[in-house]
């Protein structure tokens, strides 16, 4: 396989660093203050809540088919809301990240 001419690896690294550029450029100069911190609190608690309920729900069928009432549902409750939290650590992080760029 052949590789690339010098000079078409000089243009893709200028492309992609522009397309960079442009991607921070736009979400910095779009979004206010407020929108940016609604985004996030919609973000995190609909990963909480979205954990704890798939958790729920997991354990709640789990719980009838194996016929052991509450035990599951306890257990996937609690799976749930680790879940979520590792999500929305996963999600600061990113965005932590995002900000030092």
């Amino acid at each position: 396989m052949r590789e690339l001419p010098e000079d078409l690896k000089k243009l893709d690294e200028r492309i992609k660093t522009f397309k960079k550029q442009s991607a921070k450029q736009k979400s910095v100069a779009n979004e206010s203050d407020f929108s940016r911190f609604s985004r996030i609190g919609f973000r995190v608690g609909t990963e909480m809540l979205s954990g704890v309920l798939a958790g729920g729900a997991i354990g709640y069928f789990l719980d009838d088919w194996l016929e052991t009432k509450p035990l599951m549902l306890i257990v996937f409750l609690f799976l749930g809301g680790a879940a979520g939290f590792l999500n929305v650590y996963r999600f600061a992080k990113s965005e932590e990240k995002q900000r030092e760029e």
